[in-house]
């Protein structure tokens, strides 16, 4: 199936004021951006509406200020980074987004002119979807153009509530990730394999089960590993797991014997008696784990029983770590797994997807994030489109495209 809704091209936005949002919910440190990933996959959206000489108006999250104004959540230290990625073009800061100060700001553009508008959830209306919030935030442009696609799982009135008011479209970035998901679920060269790791079965089971429907093997590790093999017999000793989702594991095994779907856990682990950076560990066998002691991450033969089974498939989706990547030694497997998959991919043995904050800082802290097919950009939206189920924001999209204000005014 082929997703069909507007895109940038579809709507006049030359000398318009456009509304661009964005998600610029970046990592930072001392009041600096140390992830410009977002903002450089946000350039051929805001080189394009530049190029058309509109004029542009960020709007994005930061964080969970509360719906109050936290000084330290405040978007006024991302222009300097946005204006790099620009290649020094100026960009400027709007203290407030609504209000006198946001259209006295907006008022200022000129033709190509750039501005950023204070975090949208200094305002509670934000989250909440207020009607009222949507359709003052929508009286700032003339175009609306939705380039978060991470965001897009939110029914937030900057996602929902601005496109009922203005012309609405698919930036540049919302296309990509909405061509590359869809075909994920629809039209991926088979055999197909999903690699899914985290901490627990209960935040995954939409996942999970809507996977077996589209997949021919799941690879699972991380705690949630734990938890099947505990619905398996073994004692896991002190390993994070869920108990009560022993029976709901057991279920899930049955129907993935069902449904032809091979399911493939860890056979060895490394673990620790006190989970700390560098603590001694050693590996041991799933059946031979010691009471006192934790698991942190799977063992060299179950990556190497991964590594043949990922050989088997044409393309893998990947989301979550398969251990406790963020404390060294026990990022090695997950880290090899990456090299794992980047290298059959550079091959042309698969096409690889991944998505997901964890997934991505775990691909990118073993240096193989350009290695991968695509990164999405997205974390919960990525699990919640895995999942099947329809986001807010692209459920607008794909409204507008069976008649609404963006194509009649394309």
């Amino acid at each position: 199936m082929v997703l069909k809704f507007p895109r940038l091209e579809d709507v006049d936005v030359s000398g318009k004021v456009v509304l661009l949002r964005t998600d610029l919910n970046v990592p930072m440190q001392g009041g600096k951006v140390t992830d410009n990933t977002r903002i450089v996959r946000l350039l051929p959206t805001l080189n394009y509406l530049i190029k058309k000489k509109a004029r542009v108006v960020l709007l994005s999250h930061f964080d969970r200020p509360g719906g109050k104004f936290v000084p330290s959540m405040s978007l006024a230290p991302l222009v300097d980074a946005v204006s790099d990625a620009l290649g020094g073009k100026a960009v400027a800061f709007g203290v407030d987004c609504v209000g006198p100060a946001a259209r006295d700001a907006v008022a200022k553009l000129k033709q190509g002119d750039v501005l950023l508008l204070e975090n949208l959830r200094f305002h509670p209306e934000e989250e909440k979807g207020d009607a009222n919030f949507a359709r003052e935030l929508a009286s700032l442009g003339d175009v609306y153009i939705n380039d978060a696609f991470s965001a897009s799982h939110r029914a937030h009135a900057s996602i929902t509530g601005v496109a009922a008011h203005l012309p609405v479209a698919a930036g540049r970035l919302m296309a990509e990730e909405l061509e590359v998901l869809s075909s994920i679920l629809t039209n991926a060269t088979k055999p197909m394999g999903a690699i899914v790791g985290g901490s627990k079965v209960s935040t995954k089971l939409d996942l999970l089960e809507n996977l077996l429907e589209k997949m021919d093997m799941l690879i699972i590790g991380g705690a949630m590993a734990n938890t099947f093999l505990l619905a398996q017999g073994y004692d896991v000793g002190k390993s994070i797991c869920e108990p009560s989702m022993k029976a709901t594991a057991k279920r899930i095994m049955k129907d993935a014997e069902k449904k032809k779907c091979r399911i493939v856990l860890p056979t060895d682990l490394v673990v620790v008696e006190k989970f700390v950076a560098h603590a001694s560990c050693r590996v041991v066998d799933i059946d031979k784990i010691p009471a006192t002691h934790t698991a942190v991450d799977v063992g060299p033969y179950s990556l190497q029983v991964y590594r043949e089974a990922l050989q088997t498939c044409k393309t893998v989706v990947w989301n979550g770590p398969v251990g406790a990547f963020e404390t060294s030694p026990f990022d090695a497997s997950t880290v090899n797994l990456a090299r794992i998959v980047g290298k059959l991919t550079g091959e042309n043995m698969l096409r690889s997807i991944a998505g997901g904050g964890d997934t991505v800082a775990a691909l990118s802290h073993a240096g193989m994030a350009d290695s991968f097919s695509y990164l999405s950009s997205a974390g919960g939206a990525f699990l919640e489109w895995l999942e099947g189920k329809t986001l807010p924001g692209v459920a607008v999209l794909l409204h507008a495209s069976a008649g609404s204000k963006a194509k009649a005014h394309a």
